[in-house]
C-alpha cells in the first residue's frame, strides 16, 4: 500500500497475558488511554482508501471483499456500530452524509470517514467531533455542486 514504516500497535500497561511463562501484550482496542494502532494522517488516508475499495488495492485483494461488507453493517451493539467501524445508518453520527457512510474513530476524535456513494476519504485528526457533520457538509457541497 505504501504505507510508512512508522505503524506501531502499543499495548495497554496492564494488557499482558502469561502465555507459557511469558508476558505477551493481548488486544486492546483503540488508542484511548495509552493503547492501540498508532499512525500518521498520511497512512489513516491509505487505510480509508483500502476500506473504501473494499479491501482491495491496486489490482491486489488484500482483505476480503466480504469481510469489508460485513464490517459496515449494523451489530448487536446498536443501529451505528460495525466491526469496530461507527455507521450511520440511523442520520445519527452525520446528519449532513449519506447513510452508507461510515469511520474510525479514535481518541482525540481521529476520524477515517469514508462516503463510498462520492468515492470520499477525509483524515481529520485532534478534532472537536461535533463539528464533523459540518465538515461533511461543507465538501459534499463542493463536489456535488
Amino acid at each position: 500500500m505504501g504505507g510508512s514504516g512508522t505503524w506501531r500497535w502499543v499495548p495497554y500497561n496492564n494488557s499482558t497475558i502469561d502465555l507459557n511463562g511469558k508476558k505477551v501484550p493481548s488486544v486492546s482496542g483503540g488508542t484511548r488511554w495509552g493503547g492501540g494502532l498508532w499512525m500518521n494522517s498520511l497512512d489513516m488516508a491509505r487505510f480509508g482508501l483500502l476500506a473504501l475499495n473494499r479491501g482491495k488495492w491496486g489490482d491486489r485483494q488484500l482483505i476480503p471483499a466480504t469481510w469489508f461488507r460485513d464490517a459496515v453493517v449494523a451489530s448487536d451493539h446498536g443501529p451505528d456500530y460495525g466491526y469496530l467501524w461507527w455507521l450511520n445508518t440511523k442520520h445519527q453520527k452525520w446528519p449532513s452524509a449519506p447513510t452508507t457512510s461510515f469511520a474510525a474513530i479514535g481518541n482525540g476524535s481521529n476520524t477515517i470517514w469514508i462516503d463510498p456513494e462520492h468515492d470520499i476519504v477525509i483524515v481529520w485528526r485532534w478534532h472537536q467531533n461535533s463539528g464533523m457533520d459540518g465538515l461533511i457538509q461543507r465538501v459534499l457541497a463542493a463536489v456535488t455542486n
